[in-house]
């Protein structure tokens, strides 16, 4: 029977991991969470089922995201994540067809540093992996909506992530200029908390605050409907469930100061970048993705202060792991994209 190469394309993001498989497309989404025994130290879940547990567990079991703003800060829980998410992906392989691992591309951000790219690399290939690729995040996020990264013409991909935004402009299947911005959706739910806390003097969590951004958050005024929400927390004088209500217009002026570093980067991204390349923009626009770009008003917003249309991807929550997925499937040709050599799992004994 013939040998099936479980080559794969990893978008490992601070909140949600997706995984492509080659000849299969992404099946697997799941949080980038981990909940954990501190007892013994043993994983008691991954993902979805971990997700549950989110401030719901006794003392001696947490629940964890082991990346903060896209840079691993729990080595060995994100190789059993990785662990994990690997054999889920493996129990979707094609029935009847012996399965082997083989090669992994996993999106990163733009400015991590060597020491950081090495541990992502480490972490996949003690997970199981046999060789892995690094490609950035917002070349990936270009790949997968089908720009034409290898043109001589200006490409501009933001890419809103949960612990990141990484802005850059691409050409000639590079990357001409770029930033990675701590300033994404988790730093929104931080907003939406503090703004709570601050003026309704009431403590939620990040599920609530989520909730809050998704269902009646946006980024400016122009056409967006007035919506109340009505939210339970904890009172911070007394500490005992209170009931609260919060508009539109204040989760928007909770997120004002993040949307405008993010506006203030694109802005300064672009214009250092060549005067040619910012000429395609008056055409071509920029590209959002990530699920951060489906904050509503977030295109009206950007197109008003960078002046040039703006295009919110089919699907911006899969972009990058699409990305990943047509350079798993076109490796050869797309090597030269990558970040790093062939890293095979004999270089780490």
């Amino acid at each position: 029977m013939a040998l099936f190469h479980n080559d794969l394309g990893i978008d490992l993001g601070t909140a949600n991991s997706l995984v492509y498989m080659k000849g299969k497309g992404i099946v697997l989404d799941e949080p980038s969470v981990v909940a954990v025994n501190q007892k013994t130290g043993h994983v008691l879940a991954v993902g979805s089922e971990a997700k549950q547990m989110v401030g719901r567990t006794p003392s001696h079991i947490t629940a964890v995201r082991p990346l903060i703003n896209g840079v691993i800060s729990d080595f060995e829980i994100t190789q059993e994540m990785l662990r994990s998410f690997f054999k889920k992906a493996e129990s979707n392989r094609v029935a009847g067809i012996f399965g082997k691992r083989n090669r992994v591309v996993i999106g990163v951000p733009c400015d991590l540093t060597e020491v950081e790219r090495k541990a992502v690399e480490d972490a996949s290939l003690n997970a199981g992996a046999k060789e892995v690729y690094l490609v950035e995040e917002p070349l990936a996020a270009a790949i997968g909506m089908r720009l034409p990264v290898h043109e001589p013409v200006g490409n501009v991909v933001i890419d809103i992530g949960g612990g990141t935004s990484d802005i850059a402009v691409i050409s000639l299947g590079g990357i001409v200029n770029s930033v990675s911005l701590k300033v994404a959706g988790d730093r929104f739910n931080e907003d939406i908390i503090r703004y709570v806390r601050d003026k309704g003097k009431l403590l939620i969590g990040e599920p609530t605050a989520e909730d809050i951004k998704i269902t009646i958050g946006s980024a400016c005024d122009k056409d967006i409907e007035e919506q109340e929400m009505l939210i339970q927390g904890k009172d911070v004088t007394t500490g005992l469930p209170r009931e609260g209500k919060i508009a539109t217009h204040e989760v928007r002026l909770a997120l004002q100061k993040s949307l405008d570093l993010l506006v203030t980067a694109a802005k300064n991204t672009i214009e250092k970048s060549p005067p040619e390349l910012v000429g395609d923009l008056m055409d071509r626009g920029v590209y959002l993705s990530g699920g951060g770009s489906l904050l509503r008003g977030i295109d009206t917003l950007m197109e008003a202060e960078l002046g040039v249309p703006i295009h919110i991807t089919d699907d911006p929550l899969t972009t990058v792991a699409r990305g990943t997925g047509i350079i798993i499937e076109h490796l050869d040709t797309l090597r030269p994209i990558l970040l790093n050599e062939r890293i095979p799992k004999s270089a780490i004994g």
